[in-house]
């Protein structure tokens, strides 16, 4: 009975482990598309509108 206990927190974490993996690597490709966006425009930055204000402002990361 123990190591089925073990294996069932062996699982889940691995399962945690692999959405956080899979969360973090869509996240990078996300940043890197923008990044390559911004080369082929020659942009220097990304805007992006301040809720408060309405007024654009480049994107700080």
């Amino acid at each position: 009975m123990p190591q089925l206990i073990f294996f069932a927190l062996v699982g889940v974490a691995a399962v945690y482990g692999y959405r956080s993996f899979k969360k973090e690597a869509q996240r990078v490709s996300r940043r890197v598309r923008e990044a390559e966006k911004e080369v082929q425009n020659h942009a220097q930055g990304t805007l992006v509108q301040d809720p408060e204000t309405g007024e654009y402002r480049l994107r700080k990361d």
